[in-house]
């Protein structure tokens, strides 16, 4: 797989594949609060981060990071991508190249939690709120290099 920078003429295909990717794992995250987060990435979020894609052979993105420092601040797979392998992919490559150690993930999302602990990472901590102050608790996570 290809793993590639992205640059801000993909961010609107980006965005598409974070939202779809939301709507299929964060079930608990309501309509309002997709919205308002859609336009926090798409002006700030995204320019704040390295991006890194992952593409079909068609130049579509199937996947998407980005990574600010050894955080990795988002990782999304775009729903019929899901369990191919493209996470694990991405997650090795921020690791190993970009020298990634630290993840948030949300409690809420159990099959992120999980992809994580098995990439390695652990929990160090735990905030009952997400960034923007919601209730949605944040596991925060560690790799030991």
């Amino acid at each position: 797989m290809n793993i590639e920078h992205g640059t801000q003429h993909d961010y609107e295909e980006i965005i598409k594949v974070w939202e779809a990717s939301v709507r299929a794992t964060h079930a608990f995250v309501p309509e309002e609060y997709i919205q308002e987060l859609r336009a926090l990435i798409l002006n700030s979020a995204l320019p704040a981060v390295d991006v890194y894609l992952i593409k079909d052979q068609a130049d579509n993105i199937m996947g998407f990071m980005g990574i600010s420092g050894e955080m990795l601040e988002m990782l999304f797979i775009a729903p019929e991508h899901f369990r191919k392998g493209l996470g694990k992919a991405l997650t090795t490559y921020a690791v190993d190249t970009c020298g990634v150690t630290k993840v948030d993930v949300n409690e809420q999302n159990p099959e992120a939690h999980k992809f994580y602990l098995a990439q390695g990472f652990k929990v160090t901590r735990r905030s009952p709120t997400d960034g923007m102050g919601k209730p949605y608790p944040i596991l925060h996570m560690e790799r030991c290099r």
